[in-house]
């Protein structure tokens, strides 16, 4: 709609507020998406040249070993830095704060995946599972190891106690754990697309998060508080 001559009024299309999205929650802040958007480029650079720079076959293919190295060396130490901007925003503080408290609840989901019952009322979950819980402690240890370890061998006098040669290795094979752990997560994404569809715009359908997240509700106030705190007390 176009405003009429000498009209100094918005007109209704420029004023009308944004529709809620019907049928929907908000499961992530822009600010939690961009820091998983940033870290996740930053682990394929890593683990892209990594590739490149340790199969003989890539390596060929590819060449200029010089500025692989240093973009597999720079995007390593920089990969924590979305995470420490992430945590001027209070969803990603609170989110953390989910992530790192296990429930009743987990263990149950956990017991079912041992089990290999797969329908949702068998496995109980907050606002994460018990499963991406111990993916996101585990990922954040490793990246910690990888950080370290590469460091030891960029700098090699900081620490002569500890040769290269350890430090290499270390490297090597947690890289290879990191590189089947990724695979296992994207898979589990490319099979879910509403967890992709909130991650990607940060909302979810209501039905989905009550089928398989049924212990997180976020019209609750007390969500906006904290973790599933008040949730685990109820769970059986």
């Amino acid at each position: 709609m176009t405003s009429t001559d000498g009209s100094t009024a918005r007109t209704a299309t420029a004023t009308a507020p944004r529709p809620e999205r019907s049928g929907q929650v908000r499961r992530f802040s822009r600010a939690e998406r961009l820091v998983h958007r940033a870290t996740g480029w930053l682990m394929l650079l890593c683990v892209g040249t990594a590739a490149c720079l340790y199969l003989a076959p890539l390596a060929q293919l590819v060449g200029r070993r010089h500025l692989l190295v240093t973009v597999h060396e720079w995007s390593g130490v920089l990969l924590p830095l979305p995470f420490l901007l992430g945590l001027a925003s209070p969803a990603f503080r609170t989110d953390l704060r989910r992530l790192n408290r296990f429930a009743a609840y987990d263990r149950e989901w956990l017991r079912a995946v041992r089990r290999r019952l797969t329908e949702p009322r068998a496995r109980p979950a907050g606002k994460f599972n018990a499963g991406q819980k111990i993916y996101a402690g585990w990922i954040a240890g490793a990246v910690l190891v990888m950080m370290a370890t590469g460091l030891l061998m960029w700098f090699t006098g900081v620490l002569p106690t500890i040769s290269r040669t350890s430090a290499i290795f270390v490297h090597d094979v947690l890289a290879w754990g990191i590189a089947a752990v990724l695979i296992g997560h994207m898979r589990r994404a490319y099979r879910d697309p509403e967890a992709r569809l909130g991650m990607r715009t940060g909302f979810v359908g209501r039905d989905w998060a009550r089928t398989w997240h049924r212990h997180w509700t976020p019209e609750d106030p007390q969500d906006a508080r904290g973790p599933d705190s008040a949730d685990a007390g109820r769970a059986r």
